[in-house]
């Protein structure tokens, strides 16, 4: 997987001076060893943070050993104000965890009261306005400080390429997708850079491609990956010089960003001028880690590249569409299991969809643009599509999203894709989220959230929640579980 941060996470014990230092040391290390037991990988910083002359010391070490995310790590009480100077010196995601008293018979020089250290250092982060990531109990044995840093790597990585992200976007936001417009001042906030271009600069880097002779490469590796699924094999050189050029444009422009990530508008102009929909094209980027959110959305797309960062699998925007008929609810009650009706809903987009994602793709024509560009006509234009069940397993859904005033909210659910024939067209598939009826009205429609969501092929939200929390999102919405009540909810429903 390309375009994503690679995480090197390195762990710098700190140590009050009225405590032993060899604690600290001690403790450190065997965190070490254990992290090598689960194969977590770690850098370990050999200077101990006593005052500020070690935090140079130690922020010496480490750039030279290249790490990008840290681990303070309070062998005994520590020293706040170094510990805190430490993080803010260091600029890139923080995790602070404590070390637990190691046994009953030497609690008296080998007492650390790291559990009382991590109190005042709190209070220190508070001061310098620093949000660092702490474990849900952080305060543990070699152990269990071992599990919370491999943790820590997703929520490290998506807070990295957040960070270091690079929005471009083709055409304006359409007017039928007005839920798609959001202020874009709180990605700033983030860290993220936006870059909006024409639909006239989309079609004349396009145009530029024509030549090149890696176009015709590009189209040999559709061909494979699309095997019986090439239903329009005339297509794929169209489709090859759109994807280069998008690629091409990416890497002369990420300029002082690391990543990059699309949001383009796809629909209704496009088709005239470049032949064929972009659907196919954004679903290839997405598999290497380069989301392309549909209709110009923005926020779409931020929230797929995190939730390829969470899950280093491809991640989907997809339409959060239509209700399950009761008559295919009772079809399948064997599949549903214990779900609710309401607990049920379809999630569709007109084919942008990783093909290993789905479980027989195939190319075909976007029917509702059919509908509106081709009406009885053979289709021609909006050709380029990919359709197929999406593959039964487990999801999180993801959106982080501006409101009209300018904050900035998110919300996450887990579930899964039952093995369900949706019976419809598109990149479709049946998804059950517990409680999702009442999440869809007291969440969604209330917060505003818009009809696209992110896709993350797997159960990731504590993760993004962590990730959220670390990059200043302070409304973060979940599905209540049955018996707690949204504040807004009518308890005589």
């Amino acid at each position: 997987m390309q375009n994503i941060p690679e995480v090197k996470i390195g762990i710098v014990a700190v140590s009050r001076d009225c405590f032993p230092i060899e604690l600290s040391r001690k403790r450190r290390q065997n965190v070490v060893a254990e992290c090598k037991k689960q194969n977590v990988s770690v850098v370990e910083i050999e200077t101990i943070v006593e005052n500020e002359n070690d935090v140079l010391k130690a922020l010496n070490e480490i750039n030279e050993k290249n790490v990008n995310a840290l681990v303070l790590f309070l062998g005994n009480f520590g020293p706040e104000g170094p510990t805190t100077l430490l993080a803010e010196k260091f600029g890139g995601p923080a995790m602070v965890t404590a070390s637990a008293e190691d046994t009953a018979k030497d609690l008296i020089n080998g007492r650390g009261d790291a559990y009382c250290g991590l109190l005042s250092a709190s209070y220190n982060f508070g001061l310098r306005g620093l949000t660092p990531y702490i474990p849900e109990y952080p305060i543990g044995d070699a152990e269990d400080t071992a599990k919370m840093i491999a943790d820590f790597i997703p929520v490290a990585r998506i807070v990295l390429g957040v960070m270091n992200l690079k929005i471009i976007s083709f055409g304006p936001r359409p007017f039928d997708f007005l839920t798609c417009h959001a202020p874009i001042q709180p990605l700033y906030n983030l860290g993220v850079e936006i870059m909006e271009n024409s639909e006239l600069d989309l079609l004349d880097i396009v145009q530029a491609e024509k030549d090149n002779p890696k176009v015709k490469e590009i189209a040999q590796q559709m061909a494979v990956e699309l095997g019986k699924g090439n239903t329009y094999p005339d297509l794929l050189t169209k489709l090859a010089q759109y994807e280069l050029a998008l690629e091409n444009f990416m890497n002369k422009n990420l300029g002082a960003s690391k990543y990059a990530a699309f949001a383009n508008k796809c629909w209704p102009s496009f088709e005239k001028y470049f032949g064929h929909v972009p659907c196919y094209l954004n679903s290839r980027l997405a598999a290497r880690g380069i989301p392309v959110a549909c209709e110009a959305d923005i926020y779409g797309t931020l929230s797929e590249y995190m939730a390829v960062c969470a899950t280093e699998i491809p991640p989907a925007i997809l339409d959060i569409n239509n209700s399950v008929p009761k008559d295919m609810y009772e079809e399948c009650r064997s599949e549903i299991g214990n779900y609710t009706l309401s607990d049920l809903w379809m999630g569709f987009h007109c084919g942008n969809t990783s093909t290993g994602c789905i479980v027989q793709p195939v190319m075909q024509h976007q029917l509702i643009m059919h509908r509106l560009m081709e009406p009885g006509k053979k289709p021609d234009i909006t050709r380029g599509t990919i359709e197929g069940q999406i593959k039964s397993g487990p999801i999180s859904i993801f959106r982080i999203q501006a409101t009209p005033d300018a904050e900035i909210q998110a919300y996450m659910a887990h579930g899964e894709v039952l093995d369900i024939n949706p019976k419809s067209f598109g990149c479709i598939g049946v998804f059950g989220i517990k409680e999702m009826g009442r999440f869809y009205r007291h969440v969604l429609l209330e917060k505003r959230f818009p009809h696209h969501t992110a896709i993350a092929f797997k159960h990731v939200g504590k993760a993004l929640f962590s990730a959220c929390k670390m990059l200043g999102v302070e409304d973060v919405y979940f599905n209540y579980p049955s018996g707690v009540y949204y504040p807004s909810e009518n308890p005589f429903n």
